[in-house]
């Protein structure tokens, strides 16, 4: 099944795809490579989920805005590489919580990221390694921000 397909099934809304808010590319493509730079939880009308996890909302709601980055991701890959289907797997993930000092589950907030590509490109192709950081602020106040490595086609 194609991951277009599949993403129809799951009845998920991408937002829009990111624009840069600096001097850098969302995504950069090298090769058999999609380079994608840090996303944030953009709802489908444009706005960011923003807070920290520990103060302003819970593990659940960190969880939560980890999946919604990874449909702002998935927005971009399909705006660069013109079809998800084009994806052969992820490579690296890296992902940043805004938590307080005390809060200690950053892996089980980027689950809610990780989670979202296992589910859409499948166990193998889906989930590659992965890094997640807890950070005292991230740009804009948002809850999480992902970048990622992608094999492509």
């Amino acid at each position: 099944m194609s991951h277009e397909t599949r993403l129809r099934e799951m009845k998920l809304e991408l937002p829009p795809a990111a624009k840069p808010m600096g001097v850098y590319r969302p995504i950069v493509l090298v090769e058999n490579m999609a380079y994608l730079s840090g996303h944030g939880p953009m709802k489908p009308d444009g706005t960011l989920l923003t807070g920290c996890v520990g103060a302003d909302i819970d593990q659940q709601g960190g969880y939560e805005a980890a999946r919604q980055t990874g449909l702002a991701m998935l927005a971009t890959l399909r705006d660069g590489l013109g079809t998800l289907d084009r994806v052969r797997r992820v490579i690296k993930v890296l992902g940043m919580v805004h938590c307080t000092p005390d809060f200690q589950a950053q892996p089980a907030v980027i689950n809610g990221f990780s989670e979202l590509f296992a589910e859409l490109f499948g166990p193998e192709q889906g989930v590659g390694a992965r890094s997640a950081v807890g950070t005292a602020s991230l740009p804009g106040n948002i809850i999480v921000e992902v970048e990622a490595i992608f094999e492509i086609e």
